[in-house]
C-alpha cells in the first residue's frame, strides 16, 4: 500500500478527483495524489478498455494521462496539484484541432 513519506507536518490542498472533494500534500503531483487516494487506474484504454495507471512517473511513459481543468491527456506525473484542482480520470481522449 502507498503511504506518504514525510519529514514534519504538510501543507495540504483541496482537490476534486472525479467530483469528489479529496485533500493532497502540497508539492506532490497528480499521480501521487490519486495513488494516494486510492486511484490505482487513471484511465482505461480506448481499445479495449483495460485499466492504465501511472508506471515510470517520470514523464516517459504516459500512462498517468488525465484530464486536468478541462485539459485532457496531461501527464499527471508532471503537474504539481493545485488548491481546487479538478482532476477526471477516465477513458483517454484524443484530442481535437479545431
Amino acid at each position: 500500500m502507498l503511504t506518504r513519506v514525510h519529514e514534519g507536518p504538510s501543507r495540504t490542498v483541496s482537490i476534486v478527483i472525479d467530483g469528489t472533494a479529496a485533500e493532497a500534500s502540497a508539492g506532490e503531483t497528480v499521480a501521487a495524489a490519486l495513488l494516494a487516494a486510492g486511484h490505482v487506474a487513471t484511465r482505461r484504454t480506448a481499445v479495449t478498455g483495460s485499466p492504465r495507471g501511472g508506471y515510470c512517473l517520470m514523464g516517459i511513459c504516459f500512462e498517468c494521462v488525465v484530464t486536468i481543468d478541462g485539459v485532457p491527456n496531461r501527464q499527471g506525473c508532471l503537474v504539481e496539484v493545485q488548491p481546487g484542482m479538478r482532476i477526471e480520470t477516465g477513458v483517454a481522449r484524443a484530442a481535437v484541432a479545431s
